[in-house]
């Protein structure tokens, strides 16, 4: 029997089931915060701080987001750049230069320590409004999606964005296709965000190669036919990973591996598809 399918949005292009949503981790650690995972693998003792994953850290902000900038402008794609406040409080020209080019700027907390799960109700409310003050000075408008680090929001995440006036929130994995939730402040659009393509964990978390950033992207698309239901897949980069060179090159190839796909495939970013639920509700 056939599994129970959500309402796929009314403006979902016809015959092309797969939408595939490019997103760009900007993160940011506070001071006297680091990653808590590294390339080099081995964490250091307790109560050390890690200044080497700070410095694989800021890579992003200082040199792999302006790369990722000029492929997507060179291969007219556009994205949205979920950023920490701290990175924009501190590289306020390139907040201006990602909505110059078009792309879309999206909440991504404070800090990349601070995971909702862990604050309380009061500090998450602070947490959500000093992120959405600096990234509404830096890039001119208001955020109006948002993603937690980690992806782990608190019972009370969605609530509170809904309450700060936040259209969708990308903290979901119970979906194929964005939805409506409602909440005691309001509704607030439920994006999919799928981990199948997604440099954290193929390259940082399990060891693999570059390749397999588009092998696993090419292996979807090769065989959606078998499944053909309409669905998100994303195709997400953090700056200070894929940012770099080899995965850079993979970026590349993944963004034309879609476009080799248009009969089942087509690119298009959390905002766009944030917009489809909320005009036919």
């Amino acid at each position: 029997m056939p599994y129970p399918q959500r309402e796929v949005p009314a403006t979902w292009p016809a015959q092309r089931p797969l939408a595939v949503p490019i997103s760009i981790m900007l993160e940011g650690w506070a001071d006297d915060t680091a990653p808590g995972i590294g390339p080099m693998g081995n964490p250091l003792k307790p109560g050390v701080l890690d200044r080497q994953a700070i410095s694989w850290a800021e890579y992003g902000a200082k040199v792999g987001a302006w790369r990722i900038l000029d492929l997507l402008d060179r291969h007219q794609a556009r994205a949205v750049f979920y950023v920490s406040g701290i990175v924009a409080e501190r590289y306020p020209d390139l907040l201006a230069a990602i909505v110059q080019q078009g792309h879309v700027v999206a909440g991504h907390s404070w800090s990349q320590h601070m995971i909702p799960a862990y604050l309380s109700e009061a500090e998450e409310r602070q947490d959500i409004a000093r992120c959405t003050e600096v990234l509404t000075q830096a890039s001119g408008s208001r955020p109006t999606g948002w993603i937690s680090p980690r992806c782990t929001p608190s019972r009370v995440t969605a609530q509170l964005l809904a309450e700060a006036g936040y259209a969708w929130h990308a903290d979901t994995f119970d979906t194929d296709v964005p939805y409506r939730l409602d909440t005691p402040a309001g509704p607030i659009t439920a994006m999919p965000f799928t981990m199948e393509v997604n440099d954290m964990p193929l390259s940082v978390r399990y060891g693999n190669e570059p390749q397999a950033y588009t092998r696993s992207l090419a292996r979807v698309l090769d065989n959606w036919g078998l499944l053909g239901t309409p669905a998100c897949l994303d195709m997400t980069l953090h700056a200070h990973v894929y940012g770099r060179p080899a995965g850079a090159i993979e970026f590349i190839h993944a963004i034309d591996l879609v476009r080799r796909h248009e009969q089942v495939a087509w690119l298009t970013h959390h905002a766009e598809l944030s917009d489809m639920v909320a005009t036919q509700v």
